[in-house]
C-alpha cells in the first residue's frame, strides 16, 4: 500500500510510487528490521544471529503485541526493506479534549539501497495517520534535518542531558565498561575506589537548601508511582491521558530495560505524609544511574530532586544522568558540579493551534514515559549472554 499525500498531483504520486511504498510493520519484516537496527545503532555486535533474534522478539512485543501496528516500513522498488520508523500510540488531553499521539522511536533507512526517498516517505505516511500530535525525545541530527522542515517544534531544554557525578574515578570506570563490556572489573575498580577515597568529599554534589518545610524521602513501588504520577502532572495543560491499567503496564515494559540496572521508585513527602513529588530511575551499585521520570507539584521540584540524587548516591551509584525539563532546570543549576550536553532532539508537531501554543509555552508533559528512551532499543546490548 502506497501512502502518497492526498494533495499530491498525479505526476508526484507516480514519481513516489517509482521509489517504493510505505505500509505498517508486519511480523515478516521483523528480522530485516532488527538487522538494519543493529547495523545502524549497535556497531560491531558479536553473536549477530542471536542479537537479531532477540531484537526481533523485542520489537514484536513493543510494536505488534498490542494489536494493529503503528510502526511503518518503507519497501523499495526491488521489494526489500528501505527504511523503518518505530511508532508507539499514546493519548494526551488538553482542556478536556482527548488527542491521539504518535511517539516516534527508531527512524532509519538502508543507505545501501535508499537514495533519499525512504525517510521523507515514512514521515509523510505517518502524518497521514489519525494522530493529532507527533513527538519524539530521541531524534539525532539526521532526523532533525528531516523533521524541522515539516514544522516540528523543537524543545531546546528537553534536548539536554544533565550529569551529576558522585565519584569521578568510578564514573570514568563505568563509562569505559559501558563502551568496552569485556574490560575486567579487577583492572579498573580498585584503582577507581582508591582515587575516589583520596578525593574524599571534594567531588560530592552540593545544593542550596531545597525547602524550609520538613520533608522526607522513601522508596515506593511501581503501583504507588503509577497512582501518584497523574496527580502530580495535573498542572500541565497538555498531559498524558492514561486509562485504567495503561500506566502500570507501561512501567512493566520499562522495567525490562537492562543496561543501567533495575528500575527503582521513590517519593518525597511532607511532614503530614502528603506526596510532594516522585521519581523513577535505573541504577545499581558501581553503575551510572539513569533517570526515567521525575515529577513534582508546585514549588517542590528542589526537594524531589534532592531525594532522587540521595537515593542514587546511597545505592552506591557513581553518578546519575537524566533528561532536562524546563520546570526543574533552576533546581539543577543549584547543584555544583553538574554537566549538560546535547543527548537527543525533543520535538512536537501538531496542526491543532491549542497544542502548538501549549508546546510553545512549555506547558506540555513530554519525555520519560512519554518518549521512547524507556525502551530497550534506546540502550540495551542485544545478543549478549
Amino acid at each position: 500500500m502506497d501512502f502518497v499525500s492526498a494533495n499530491a498531483g498525479p505526476e508526484k504520486a507516480a514519481l513516489e510510487s517509482q521509489h517504493g511504498s510505505v505500509r505498517p510493520l508486519a511480523a515478516g519484516d521483523l528480522e530485516h528490521v532488527a538487522a538494519l537496527f543493529l547495523t545502524k545503532f549497535r556497531h560491531g555486535r558479536r553473536r549477530r544471529d542471536r542479537a537479531i533474534a532477540q531484537t526481533a522478539n523485542y520489537m514484536r512485543e513493543l510494536y505488534l503485541d498490542g494489536g494493529e501496528s503503528e510502526a511503518l516500513v518503507q519497501i523499495n522498488p526491488q521489494g526489500g526493506l528501505g527504511g523503518f520508523m518505530g511508532v508507539l500510540k499514546a493519548r494526551y488531553e488538553l482542556n478536556g479534549r482527548t488527542l491521539n499521539a504518535a511517539i516516534i522511536g527508531p527512524f532509519m533507512t538502508d543507505s545501501s539501497t535508499d537514495h533519499g526517498w525512504a525517510g521523507p516517505q515514512l514521515l509523510r505516511a505517518l502524518h497521514q495517520g489519525e494522530f493529532d500530535l507527533y513527538l519524539t525525545d530521541s531524534a539525532n541530527r539526521t532526523s532533525l534535518a528531516f523533521a524541522r522542515p515539516m514544522k516540528y517544534q523543537l524543545l531546546p531544554v528537553h534536548c539536554l542531558e544533565w550529569t551529576c557525578i558522585f565519584r569521578p574515578a568510578g564514573m570514568a570506570a563505568a563509562v569505559l565498561r559501558r563502551k568496552w563490556p569485556g574490560l575486567p572489573r579487577l583492572a579498573l575498580d580498585p584503582c577507581a575506589r582508591a582515587f575516589d577515597a583520596l578525593a574524599g568529599k571534594r567531588f560530592e554534589p552540593s545544593a542550596q537548601p531545597s525547602s524550609s518545610r520538613r520533608v522526607h524521602h522513601e522508596p515506593i513501588d511501581a503501583a504507588q508511582f503509577a497512582e501518584r504520577l497523574p496527580i502530580l502532572m495535573s498542572d500541565y495543560s497538555l498531559r498524558p491521558s492514561w486509562k485504567d491499567g495503561e500506566l502500570p503496564r507501561l512501567l512493566v515494559l520499562a522495567a525490562e530495560k537492562r543496561a543501567d540496572g533495575p528500575l527503582h521508585f521513590g517519593g518525597t513527602y511532607d511532614e503530614a505524609g502528603k506526596m510532594l513529588g516522585c521519581h523513577a530511575f535505573y541504577g545499581q551499585a558501581g553503575g551510572i544511574a539513569n533517570l526515567l521520570q521525575i515529577q513534582a507539584s508546585g514549588s517542590h521540584w528542589a526537594a524531589t530532586l534532592d531525594g532522587l540524587i540521595a537515593a542514587a548516591r546511597d545505592m552506591g551509584c557513581v553518578g546519575i544522568i537524566g533528561q532536562t525539563q524546563s520546570r526543574f532546570l533552576p533546581q539543577l543549576f543549584g547543584y555544583s558540579g553538574l554537566f549538560f550536553r546535547y543527548a537527543g532532539g525533543t520535538m512536537v508537531r501538531s496542526l491543532v493551534a491549542e497544542v502548538t501554543e501549549a508546546v510553545r509555552s512549555g506547558d506540555i508533559f513530554v519525555g520519560g514515559l512519554m518518549g521512547d528512551r524507556w525502551t530497550r532499543l534506546s540502550s540495551d546490548d542485544f545478543g549478549r549472554a
